[in-house]
Order: structure tokens, then C-alpha cells, then sequence
């Protein structure tokens, strides 16, 4: 029964863990574009490129943190 308990801790945490980092870091790219955009709105497409590879790059580290919870769940 201890195991179980365990088990559910760790998924907690790193649900809980690794979606704080990603969602930090969404909130600080999206901040910094809009930034950079409003100093600068010629630079929109370049800046919106960039943007949206970094938040897909901070999106998928939320999933992998998923997929690892899921494995635990299920292993």
C-alpha cells in the first residue's frame, strides 16, 4: 500500500513541477515578444516566429512531464 502512495506522490509532483516551468516560460516569451513588438513593430514576423517556436519548444516539455506521469500511472 505504501508503494501506491508513492506512486501517486510522484505523479503529483511532477505533474505539478513540470507544468510550472513551461507555464512560466510561455507567460515570459508571450511578455517579451509583446515587448520587442512594441518597440519595434517592423520586426513583427521575425519576432512572431521566434516566439511561437520557443513556446512550442516550452509546450512540449509539459507533455513529456505528461507522458512520464502517465508511464508512472500505468507501470
Amino acid at each position: 500500500m505504501e508503494t501506491e502512495a508513492a506512486k501517486q506522490l510522484a505523479i503529483g509532483l511532477v505533474m505539478g513541477l513540470g507544468t510550472l516551468g513551461p507555464g512560466l516560460a510561455i507567460g515570459f516569451i508571450a511578455a517579451k515578444a509583446a515587448e520587442a513588438i512594441g518597440r519595434n513593430p517592423e520586426a513583427t514576423p521575425k519576432i512572431q516566429t521566434n516566439m511561437i517556436l520557443a513556446l512550442a519548444f516550452a509546450e512540449a516539455i509539459a507533455i513529456y512531464c505528461l507522458v512520464v506521469a502517465l508511464i508512472l500511472k500505468f507501470v
